[in-house]
């Protein structure tokens, strides 16, 4: 099976460490890994912000680059639903929407096409320790991708899972939300933070590398020793050798 991965901008300039688990994890899922060079943004900051003309051209250079892929997987589930925007964005242009809705139907976040497409639920990984998991907004409230990464935390060996107060609430990263209400997303952080330090955990675990930078951040702030771990790494970690 041939996998293109979308890396997305947030892994490509920080978080590299997630885009090469994602890979690595795929590869002994027994996947042969194709990386178009010409990827970049998927627009989303723009389209967000309301510059739909000024981020067509993006749209439009992301779907040529995807076009004749088997199947498109990201390690975001944000990225992932703007791929699968497209198709709306340009519904009314006939070519462009056919491409658009041709690239919609083969995009997977990383865990749906785990358990959907290459039907694992348990993977061999083991991580001691109690974590909790971050359910980004994206992803469970528009992707509808709630109960994947926690079918298969909830099968990696020697990790307990536990629930976590205000799970399904903002933490406040937002993309360009972050930016432009600042003082109003460092209090929904706060919150998530204080949830979690109440939790008795080892490890924060989520599925966006936006939300994990953003609450990270936050713990570093506060100096609290919660390592903070992108699905790929956990379902990485017992595979690396």
């Amino acid at each position: 099976m041939r996998v293109t991965l979308f890396s997305t901008c947030l892994v490509d300039l920080f978080q590299p460490n997630v885009g090469i688990a994602t890979v690595e994890l795929l590869e002994k899922l027994g996947c042969e890994i194709d990386y178009p060079t010409g990827q970049i943004c998927c627009g989303q900051p723009a389209y967000n912000s309301g510059y739909l003309h000024e981020a067509k051209p993006a749209m439009k250079h992301l779907l040529e680059t995807f076009q004749h892929a088997e199947y498109i997987v990201t390690p975001s589930g944000s990225c992932a639903l703007m791929l699968k925007e497209y198709e709306h964005i340009f519904r009314d242009d006939p070519i462009w929407h056919t491409i658009a809705k041709q690239v919609a139907d083969k995009t997977y976040e990383l865990t749906q096409f785990i358990v959907h497409v290459l039907g694992v639920t348990k993977v061999d990984t083991s991580l001691p320790g109690k974590a909790v998991f971050h359910t980004s907004c994206h992803m469970t409230r528009l992707l509808k991708a709630k109960e994947e990464a926690k079918t298969l935390l909830n099968n990696v060996d020697n990790l307990e899972i536990k629930p976590l107060k205000g799970q399904e609430q903002c933490c406040g990263f937002g993309g360009t939300f972050s930016v432009k209400m600042g003082d109003i997303s460092a209090e929904m952080v706060k919150e998530k933070v204080t949830n979690i330090m109440t939790a008795d955990i080892d490890y924060l675990i989520g599925a966006d590398c936006g939300c994990l930078m953003n609450i990270g951040g936050r713990l570093s702030r506060e100096s609290q020793p919660v390592q903070v771990l992108h699905i790929a790494e956990v379902l990485n970690r017992g595979m690396e050798e």
